[in-house]
């Protein structure tokens, strides 16, 4: 699901950069910080798919989506209760239909399916180790 979730959204922001641009451009940040982010988000997004998707990198990807989905989240929360001025969205496809109290709990549920991953990854590693030792 974190496969899909963070290529999906990455490749949405490279497909339409220019559209992913001006919408970060129209958050609430300073203009070079969005700059920055416009080409951050989804390459990151991408890098977080491919480390998630190989054996060897999946905790690091487990660990990277996690804080990611975090800052997120904090975002939206932010939004939802009104702290900004303004509510701009720079989300993919069908997550821009979503309020913002289901893209909240969206994000939560992914960052739980994260920490159950990292919690997952941990103990195949240990039964990895086990079972090499004779």
């Amino acid at each position: 699901m974190l496969i899909l979730l963070w290529t999906y959204t990455g490749l949405e922001k490279l497909i339409r950069f220019e559209s992913s641009r001006k919408a970060f451009h129209n958050q609430t940040f300073p203009a070079e910080l969005a700059e920055v982010l416009a080409y951050a988000i989804p390459i990151t997004e991408m890098l977080l798919a491919l480390l998630l998707f190989f054996s060897i990198t999946r905790w690091w990807g487990y660990l990277g989506s996690i804080l990611l989905l975090t800052v997120f989240t904090t975002y939206v929360g932010l939004i939802w209760v009104g702290a900004f001025p303004r509510v701009p969205c720079n989300c993919a496809g069908i997550m821009e239909s979503l309020g913002w109290e289901a893209h909240y709990f969206l994000n939560i549920a992914f960052i739980l399916l994260s920490m159950t991953g990292i919690w997952l990854d941990r103990g195949e590693a240990q039964f990895r180790t086990s079972t090499l030792k004779f």
